[in-house]
């Protein structure tokens, strides 16, 4: 009887893990991953996940790192390689290193240690290299994202000049991206002084002479500077709308169309005879 308690109060202990099954279940607790998202419409409370930061959420243009992670899960592949133009704060880098992609960001001002110093419009890169490209442009020079003189966020989107430098960033996105591969790019439109700008339809427009829509998708906005009761109460007096939601285009670069292979001892069929009269059926 004794025996029986002390078994009862000492159950068997547990196998213990071995180095590879710590590993697996410590990642899966460090990079909880946001869910998948099944249609055109995203939304996310706060601009990243998991224990490691990604990107800088002080900085102002800073890209909510659930973006990325679905793009990367919907069109890459572990060992692919992944360019963000406009990497900024690194958002793109900390979610493709997590997520075992091979990644490259550039710009005009780096706010990352790997972010390298370059212009969206002159891209380092041999052609058809990379297996995906995402970009969070400036959407008009409504955020100072730096001083230097050839940033596009310093070019109003009343300009045209401003959807000129985006259509050579798209070139050059074209002349880089694999056939068949995805760019996705994010934007949003401009209501200012009583004048609305559709920045993310004037875009699209451009972005169709040189690539094939994948799909649409609708980016809730959060955290914005205009999410106040203050803003609430100026659109309501004044009768507009604060912005609520982005554009992400999502786009293919197209594949070279196949040629169609001639045979030379191919004849085409004849023509059938469609009725009993033509097949030489008596006439009634």
């Amino acid at each position: 009887m004794a025996d029986r308690k002390a078994k009862a109060h000492n159950p068997p202990a547990l196998p213990l893990l071995n180095e590879a099954e710590v590993e697996v279940i410590a990642r899966h607790e460090r990079d909880e991953k946001p869910p998948f998202q099944a249609t055109t419409l995203w939304d996310y409370p706060k601009q990243s996940y998991g224990k490691t930061p990604k990107g800088d959420n002080k900085f102002q243009g800073v890209t909510p790192a659930f973006i990325v992670w679905s793009l990367v899960e919907r069109y890459t592949q572990p060992g692919d390689l992944v360019i963000d133009p406009m990497a900024g704060s690194g958002t793109t880098i900390d979610v493709c290193k997590e997520e075992e992609r091979q990644v490259l960001g550039y710009d005009l001002a780096p706010r990352h240690p790997e972010v390298q110093d370059g212009d969206a419009r002159r891209i380092p890169l041999n052609d058809e290299t990379v297996d995906m490209v995402f970009i969070d442009s400036p959407y008009s020079d409504n955020v100072k994202y730096s001083e230097h003189p050839d940033c596009i966020g310093r070019i109003s989107c009343e300009d045209e000049r401003f959807f000129h430098e985006l259509e050579a960033v798209a070139i050059e996105i074209r002349r880089i991206l694999k056939p068949g591969k995805v760019m996705a790019w994010l934007i949003g439109d401009q209501w200012v002084k009583k004048k609305f700008t559709p920045v993310g339809f004037k875009l699209y427009q451009r972005l169709c002479n040189y690539f094939e829509t994948v799909e649409i998708i609708c980016i809730a906005r959060r955290g914005q500077s205009s999410h106040t009761g203050l803003w609430f109460n100026r659109a309501k007096r004044f009768n507009f709308y604060l912005r609520g939601f982005k554009y992400l285009f999502i786009m293919r670069k197209p594949e070279p169309e196949r040629k169609q292979r001639k045979w030379a001892r191919y004849k085409p069929p004849l023509e059938y005879p469609t009725n009993e009269a033509e097949e030489g059926a008596p006439a009634e």
